[in-house]
């Protein structure tokens, strides 16, 4: 299963997809790039006149690539376009901010995947290649039907 494939079967689409390339991906880990378009609703408003990434979108562009497509890819025979994914746990300190027009990437490195729970380690650098969030996410990924 290549890159592209496992993003077509993620199961968001814009506004809420927030991986736009899949670099790397092997059973022990993925690494994603994501760009903050300043154009996101999620922006105005959100610290009028100096718009900063809110906490909850970067742990949801942490979770979808270093979690789903990661999960996505593990699963590849087993899925069909019926997933069904849970947030089952996260742990995540949050050291800079994000604005918008800045790319991130995301690196996550498998802890481990059993029973239909995948827990990974996660990181998203800032294109400095400064640490901007870390922590643990974990998730359970199965066919929905």
């Amino acid at each position: 299963m290549n890159s592209k494939q496992i993003i077509t079967q993620l199961p968001y689409e814009k506004p809420f997809l927030f991986v736009d390339e899949l670099l790397h991906v092997d059973e022990n880990g993925v690494t994603g790039t994501y760009t903050f378009d300043e154009n996101l609703d999620f922006y105005k408003g959100h610290f009028k006149g100096h718009p900063v990434t809110p906490g909850v979108i970067l742990a949801e562009c942490m979770a979808q690539i270093g979690v789903v497509c990661l999960g996505i890819f593990l699963l590849n025979n087993e899925l069909n376009k019926d997933v069904a994914i849970a947030l089952t746990s996260t742990d995540i300190e949050f050291l800079k901010p994000i604005y918008p027009n800045e790319k991130v990437t995301v690196i996550s490195e498998k802890i481990y995947f059993r029973f239909g729970k995948l827990k990974c380690k996660v990181v998203m650098k800032n294109e400095a290649g400064e640490d901007v969030c870390t922590g643990t996410i974990a998730g359970m990924i199965t066919n929905s039907k």
